[in-house]
């Protein structure tokens, strides 16, 4: 055969096989399991009182195991983690931040959640690193186009901001198994459900915070009917346009619909300049016709009451009452014109006499609403009548 004059058969020139003990081929020789043995327990020996394993040594290293097993109890938990401590897997009690004690493994063990982390799902987009555009943002359609209320498609894209409860640690760990699988659902699920109650043009204008408000309360009660242990801080709308494949008519579309609103503003604004002028003029004219109306009735009221009175004197003194309103008729009568006084004849003169009648006191107002001339006086001459 073609190895026979090797002496050692295919595996080398020795007279032994691979398994022997005889020379082996070149390489590292693997380590020797004995001796690793042997010089470990001559180290123990060393170590021990007496050198060797007496009944005394035994209990020292009993002694060490138990205590060592005793500290495994110590643990500690970071300020912003909350522990959940387990009894043979099951849950028994919290411990909160700093060093706790705990019965050793495996009686009892300790799950650290992170309660304070604020975590972030982003839905209708994803985040792609490129080695050479950087970060980049990529839209998810299947995500994020949903539909409204009055049959159009909107394209929607939201953060959502959640943390576990603080008493709802335990709930968190032991009811889902997918935590932000189970909030991206109940996120998406939600915002289609009140986006699909509303109407496309208040979404795209005011009424995101009312969404976001809605959406909110909507996912909470549905987290915490699952009894997931997770509160939901916040959620924040992007992105809400309309299709990119229609977004150029919505463009026209919304800026007709800003035009109808403006002219409607106008004219509320002309129609609120108008119509309270021409209240006020109407309550004018009704104030002007009221204070007419008393007027007119209480002038007749008064002349009815004067001419009673009048009645009243002159059924008591007819002949003095007669007289009187001849006096007085005749003073309204012969007040703005010129008087001439004719005088009857007197027995034994020559015929009657004829005498005007001097308006002093006209004369003197004249005289003094009359300004003076330069370099004269203003005399005053007095004279008398008979």
């Amino acid at each position: 055969m073609p190895w026979s004059n090797q002496g050692g058969g295919p595996w080398g020139s020795g007279p032994k096989g691979p398994w022997g003990s005889g020379p082996q081929s070149s390489g590292p020789n693997p380590p020797d399991l004995e001796e690793i043995l042997r010089r470990s327990q001559d180290k123990l020996r060393s170590v021990l009182p007496g050198g060797n394993l007496s009944g005394k040594g035994l209990i020292i290293i009993a002694l060490i195991a138990v205590l060592l097993w005793g500290f495994s109890g110590v643990y500690q938990v970071a300020p912003d983690e909350l522990g959940i401590v387990l009894r043979f897997g099951r849950y028994v009690r919290d411990a909160q931040p700093g060093l706790n004690i705990k019965l050793p493994y495996p009686i009892e063990t300790v799950l650290t959640p992170k309660v304070l982390n604020i975590n972030r799902i982003d839905i209708g987009t994803r985040i792609e690193d490129g080695l050479r555009r950087g970060t980049n943002w990529r839209d998810v359609p299947e995500e994020s186009l949903m539909l409204t209320g009055d049959e159009n498609i909107v394209d929607v894209n939201f953060t959502v901001l959640w943390r576990i409860k603080p008493n709802g640690a335990a709930d968190y760990l032991f009811n889902i198994q997918n935590p932000e699988g189970t909030v991206k659902a109940v996120a998406e699920s939600a915002m289609r459900e009140v986006i699909g109650r509303k109407e496309i043009q208040p979404i795209l204008t005011g009424a995101r915070q009312d969404v976001e408000t809605a959406v909110q309360d909507l996912m909470q009660r549905v987290l915490d009917t699952y009894q997931a242990g997770i509160q939901i801080t916040q959620v924040q709308m992007q992105k809400v346009d309309p299709p990119q494949q229609v977004i150029d008519a919505f463009r026209d579309v919304q800026a007709a619909r800003a035009d109808a609103e403006r002219a409607q503003n106008e004219a509320q604004t002309y129609a609120n300049q108008v119509v309270p002028a021409a209240r006020g003029n109407a309550a004018r004219i009704e104030q002007a016709a009221e204070a007419y109306k008393e007027q007119t009735v209480a002038e007749a009221t008064g002349q009815a009451s004067r001419f009673t009175q009048v009645y009243e004197q002159y059924k008591k003194a007819p002949d003095i009452t007669r007289e009187r309103l001849y006096i007085e008729t005749m003073e309204r009568i012969l007040q703005g014109s010129q008087k001439i006084i004719l005088d009857a004849p007197q027995s034994g003169s020559a015929g009657a006499g004829i005498v005007p009648v001097l308006p002093l006191n006209d004369l003197m107002r004249d005289q003094q609403q009359r300004p003076p001339a330069q370099g004269q006086q203003t005399t005053t001459s007095s004279g008398g009548s008979r």
